[in-house]
């Protein structure tokens, strides 16, 4: 351990605070990895066994939380110049009760920190689970860059370590707050160890570290803006920038309300932990993949499948999901702290070209081709794209309450990232667009496209094929108001569909009671898929 992280840390006091089936060759082979990960008992990852219910939900369970009081002082105020105050998790994510620390810098003399759970609560969408006392601050030391792969850590002291006894799984906003009135977010899953009869939310920290600029450099973007000098390996040693949980807000925070709001049984977790452990999925009704989820681990996107084949229903709710594929490795803060990705630069890697397979490239890229439509049932085309969202089989089950009509549109929906079904690729059968956009990116003619697909499991996957869509479940309202020129009637559309989409889902796999998809690949672009 780095011997800043040996120095003394303040203390703060505890918190106030259905059925399923499957069979076959892909389910056993879903159960005996969790039995290979030590869940025990086939039973444990039993696709028929009920999920447990009780009269009293256990308090750790979101089901706990519906009825408690929320609050309207959620949000972080003025953000102040970005020295005002700052800080990071030393962990991605902890299960109830464990511990965390966290690393602040601030030119205030004192600060406190609110734990604010991120849900529906009768509107108010979050409630503070626990405050800190008053906290000494100091400003910490500069960033350094690693050589090499130019990675940005700030490696700072704890400051506080932090107990989570009592605190409900879900979704957590850290709002570190100076008393020089200027406040920031450390953002923090509590997540779920078991996610049997529930529907899984899947948070993206690696896609939010990728586009991590603090410090100067992502990895996309060097020090001088240039992409040549963007880092190759990033880590969760440091802050995020902007207000501090800025990816969580736009492209996660609306989905967790609607289904937190929807009371259909949850669990939480994040891409990195179902990398390491694969367990939460086993027996889940559904993952949901959200606004924004790019930066997968193979064995992420293997675990992931694997749930699929089982008969765990999957939803892509955003667009360019599952497109990077990356090494999470340790660093001195711990393991699983460090995100690597070399994409173009890939013959740099070190596992080029000894491991094809676990080259950091984009997954339908060589020298490891796979192409992400496999599991998604689209493809990420093009950057960036403004265009209206047009349904064309208004009919299916997804849009019932919409009074959606075939070739409605609605304005901006579609953007600024899009998926479309590209015929003779790599996709699941059966497959129906759902939704067959027109749109112009970068000169060029082409669509975007909303797609559903099942699978011998059972299981049925559903995939929006634009990166605004969780950005629209606010539009309209005093909370959201016109993102990208989005109007009420695209906010009530795109929540309607999430609901009819997620309270299928929880019911376990769709092709079971749901209608078939009607594949019409070949009718929409004139030719079939492979």
């Amino acid at each position: 351990m780095n011997a800043r992280r040996r120095q003394a840390t303040s203390s703060v006091p505890k918190s106030e605070t259905g059925s399923r089936s499957g069979s076959g060759p892909a389910r056993r082979r879903f159960l005996g990895l969790c039995a290979g990960i030590g869940l025990g008992t086939v039973a444990a990852c039993d696709q028929r066994a009920p999920a447990r219910r009780s009269a009293a939900p256990d308090p750790h369970l979101p089901e706990a939380e519906r009825d408690r009081p929320g609050t309207d002082d959620w949000r972080a105020g003025s953000l102040g110049t970005p020295d005002a105050i700052a800080g990071y998790a030393d962990r991605v994510s902890v299960t109830p009760g464990e511990e965390f620390g966290l690393s602040v810098s601030t030119t205030a003399a004192a600060f406190r920190v609110s734990a604010l759970r991120v849900g529906w609560y009768g509107g108010k969408q979050a409630r503070r689970v626990w405050f800190s006392p008053r906290i000494p601050g100091r400003a910490q030391r500069s960033p350094e860059i690693v050589s090499g792969t130019r990675t940005v850590r700030a490696d700072w002291n704890r400051t506080v370590s932090v107990d989570t006894t009592g605190w409900p799984e879900g979704a957590y906003l850290l709002r570190l707050e100076a008393e020089s009135g200027h406040q920031r977010y450390v953002p923090l899953i509590v997540r779920s160890t078991h996610g049997a009869g529930r529907t899984v939310l899947m948070h993206a920290p690696a896609t939010w570290q990728a586009y991590n600029r603090w410090g100067g450099l992502s990895l996309y973007a060097g020090s001088d803006g240039s992409y040549a000098g963007r880092s190759l390996a990033v880590t969760f040693d440091r802050p995020y920038d902007k207000n501090g949980a800025e990816k969580f807000l736009v492209y996660e925070r609306a989905a967790v309300v609607l289904a937190e709001r929807l009371g259909i049984p949850l669990a939480y977790t994040t891409g990195t932990d179902v990398h390491t452990d694969p367990g939460v999925l086993a027996g889940a009704a559904a993952v949901v993949c959200l606004g924004h989820d790019e930066y997968w681990t193979p064995e992420q996107r293997r675990h992931v499948t694997d749930a699929r084949d089982a008969g765990t229903n999957i939803a892509f709710l955003g667009a360019n999901t599952c497109f990077r594929r990356i090494r999470v490795e340790a660093s001195d803060g711990g393991p699983g702290r460090t995100v690597v990705c070399y994409k173009s630069s890939y013959t740099a890697d070190p596992c080029f070209p000894s491991r094809p397979a676990l080259v950091t490239t984009d997954f339908r890229a060589a020298p490891g081709p796979d192409p992400e439509s496999s599991l998604t049932g689209v493809l990420y085309e093009g950057y960036p794209v403004d265009a209206p969202h047009v349904v064309t089989a208004a009919d299916h089950w997804l849009y019932e309450g919409t009074g959606v009509r075939a070739g409605g549109g609605f304005d901006h929906l579609v953007g600024v990232e899009y998926d479309r079904v590209v015929p003779g690729t790599a996709a699941p059968g059966p497959l129906e667009i759902t939704a067959h956009s027109p749109l112009v990116c970068n000169g060029r003619r082409s669509h975007s496209d909303s797609a559903y697909y099942t699978v011998p499991g059972g299981a049925g996957v559903f995939a929006t094929g634009t990166m605004r869509w969780v950005e629209a479940l606010r539009a309209g309202t005093a909370d959201g108001g016109r993102p990208h020129g989005m109007d009420t009637a695209t906010g009530a559309f795109v929540n309607r569909t999430t609901e009819n989409l997620l309270r299928a889902f929880a019911e376990g796999p769709a092709a079971r009671h749901r209608p078939a998809p009607r594949p019409n690949t070949r009718q929409v672009y004139g030719t079939a898929s492979a």
